[in-house]
């Protein structure tokens, strides 16, 4: 197919400013000797006039609330991220892009979440970003119902994402389609970089369906630009169509050139993911008339004109501000919350109504979670709930509360359907927002289709919250499809992430009180389906302890033994202690909700609660073994599961693996050779 090199609707100024994009990204790559030039050399064009003439951002202040998000989706186009931060203005300099790949720079093979240089979320996992984009829509809908009133549009922003081929493969954003389509989120646009290649080649391989048919039936806004992808007047004016579309997402299919002006690389897999080579790179700059001979090359003319750029953004943010200011005098309230919001200022609200369980009942603690939920969030219009499809069984709704729908945003509830996967990612999106939190439910064995999400929470340091229920082998009937036996290893395996499995309702209520307040990274909560009992506050230590991870629920002066159990197993500890004080035996009762939260304390503290001296020791949990080592030491005696559970009721479940208090004393007895 005949190409040609210019761009149709693009002045000569910004003709350079396309130049200097493409071949910034040629060179980040060819200086790392790794990376993936194709796609920043294919999408230059549309990625500067998207960033030059509909963006609404300002590089002076990242964080600014009202500016438009932009997701790269297909992450590993990194370089063209970096490289439009850089022209714009933002703290990523030129020596920046000089080290590209390398150890500790702001420029790393994949974008990480970093805000306050302009990363709004990480992207590289294929779909992930369009996930995210998607939660962003849906925090902008919310916020804006909140927060805006007749002639003061507060929070007014659109978010774009550019996805590849390799995106709209992957089954996530399939189910971010169809959710956004159903929602009717017409803040969001999509650039769909159609270039036809993947790794292994041309797309015909293996991806032949006709995707502007399958985003009409989503429900979205279609706009197809064929063509040899350089002709910019119908993509600008695609992206004021988008704009102005009303109650529909849109997504705008551009045919595109891997390796675009590559004399021999481009329209190739060789153009994905490897440098261009040194030759190749020669040769493509000198057919664009570009200095062969220079590298990281920014013509004056290009610097000053995108000065004029960055002036722009911080005018539209004064312009919001003195917006706010008039806001502020007619709806003070409203404006003390935003700020608050901005803030995480809420602490004393969960401490005013946070309930307390009396003991003597049994609950099981995703009814105690329910609760709790019910208790704080009508005081907190800050946090967002939801659940895919589970919300009877996850108990995530909460009294008072409206569904978030196409035609009424404020809804605090998000029905996400059968949709784990995108359930992660959207919760990743909202709380990216910087003004809102999020949590969604679904039974902890379903986690398996949402980790790719949690993974990244975790690494990017998001404040979600992900409820898993129906944690263990007390599910019962429903059989070892649907008992999670290895995931609470698994997720204790994942740096980054707080795992908190309380032993009661009121240890699940500090549990809340402590994933509210936590604002530095993802916390997951496992919960019970079974009943368990509510603890005596009054006999054994508070459940306030569970923020230290790890405390002496029954503590004794030089303890012969140390029971340690999590969730629905404390209670079986407690009662196998009293019966080896019954014999004689002393046994010091540790829960330990969050083994993460107990590492951070201090020796000393860890100390008093696992006593060094102390080696007759047994751990109780209905999961798999991995990592209990650390605590139960080499004389130390572990009561769980080996293998995967089987259908019955909970009950008979436990004892058939022998997780029952007797068994538990036995083991005790066998560490202190009695």
């Amino acid at each position: 197919m005949a190409i040609t090199l210019t761009n149709k609707g693009l002045t000569k100024i910004e003709e350079l400013c396309v130049q200097t994009l493409r071949f910034l990204a040629v060179d980040g790559v060819q200086k790392a000797n790794a990376g993936h030039p194709g796609m920043p050399m294919g999408m230059a064009a549309p990625a500067f006039l998207l960033w030059d003439k509909h963006l609404k951002h300002n590089p002076k202040n990242p964080l600014w609330h009202n500016r438009d998000r932009f997701v790269l989706s297909a992450g590993h186009g990194s370089m063209l991220l970096y490289s439009l931060l850089y022209m714009n203005g933002y703290d990523i300099t030129l020596e920046d892009l000089k080290q590209f790949r390398q150890s500790g720079s702001k420029t790393p093979g994949h974008p990480e979440y970093e805000p306050q240089f302009g990363i709004e979320v990480t992207t590289g996992p294929l779909g992930q970003g369009i996930g995210n984009a998607v939660g962003m829509g849906i925090a902008q809908k919310y916020l804006a119902s909140y927060f805006n009133r007749d002639g003061f549009n507060l929070i007014d922003y659109k978010i774009y994402s550019i996805c590849g081929d390799g995106c709209l493969q992957e089954g996530i954003s399939s189910e971010a389609s169809s959710l956004a389509g159903h929602l009717g989120l017409d803040n969001l646009i999509v650039i769909y970089d159609d270039n036809h290649i993947t790794i292994d080649g041309d797309t015909s391989l293996s991806f032949t369906e006709d995707v502007v048919k399958r985003y009409e039936a989503y429900g979205w806004y279609v706009q197809e630009i064929g063509g040899d992808g350089n002709d910019m007047e119908a993509f600008d004016i695609a992206l004021k169509n988008a704009k102005k579309e009303k109650g529909r997402p849109s997504i705008i299919k551009l045919r595109s050139h891997i390796g675009f002006g590559s004399p021999n690389k481009q329209d190739t897999e060789a153009a994905h993911g490897s440098p261009l080579g040194e030759e190749e790179v020669k040769l493509t700059k000198a057919r664009f008339g570009w200095d062969t001979e220079k590298t990281f090359y920014v013509p004056g003319e290009v610097t000053e004109h995108m000065k004029k750029v960055a002036q722009k953004g911080a005018d539209e943010e004064s312009k919001w501000q003195k917006m706010f200011d008039g806001y502020a005098q007619k709806y003070p309230e409203l404006a003390k919350q935003f700020n608050d919001w901005a803030k995480g200022c809420y602490g004393d609200i969960i401490k005013a109504h946070l309930p307390q369980f009396e003991a003597g009942s049994s609950m099981a603690t995703r009814s105690a979670s329910g609760k709790v939920l019910n208790a704080l969030m009508p005081h907190l219009p800050c946090v967002l709930g939801g659940s895919a499809d589970l919300t009877p069984s996850n108990n995530t709704w909460f009294e008072g509360a409206s569904n978030f729908k196409k035609d009424d945003y404020s809804g605090r509830y998000i029905r996400y359907g059968v949709r784990e996967h995108v359930m992660g990612a959207i919760l990743n999106g909202i709380s990216v927002s910087s003004m809102l939190r999020a949590y969604g439910g679904t039974f902890f064995v379903f986690s398996d289709y949402m980790r790719p999400a949690v993974r990244v929470a975790a690494l990017s340091h998001y404040p979600s919250i992900f409820v898993f229920t129906h944690d263990s082998i007390g599910v019962g009937e429903d059989g070892p499809t649907h008992q999670p036996v290895e995931h609470l290893a698994s997720f204790r395996a994942m740096p980054g992430l707080v795992v908190l499995r309380p032993a009661d309702a009121n240890e699940t209520a500090y549990a809340w009180k402590y994933i509210l307040e936590h604002r530095d990274g993802p916390v997951a909560i496992m919960l019970t389906r079974q009943g368990i009992p509510v603890l005596d506050q009054k006999r054994y230590a508070s459940a306030a302890n569970l923020e230290k991870g790890a405390y002496a629920l029954v503590k004794v002066d030089k303890p012969d033994c140390i029971l340690m159990g999590t969730g629905s197993e404390v209670s079986i500890a407690i009662i196998a202690a009293e019966e080896l004080a019954d014999q004689g035996i002393k046994a010091q009762v540790v829960s330990m909700p969050s083994w993460e939260l107990f590492e951070k304390q201090s020796k000393a503290y860890k100390d008093s609660v696992l006593p060094p001296n102390v080696k007759a020791r047994v751990a109780v949990e209905a999961g798999v073994e991995n990592g209990w080592c650390k605590y139960v030491g080499d004389n130390g005696i572990f009561i769980g599961l080996s293998t995967f559970g089987e259908s019955g009721t909970g009950k008979a479940c436990y004892v058939k693996f022998g997780i029952t208090p007797e068994n538990v004393v036995k083991a005790a007895k066998k560490t202190l050779g009695k």
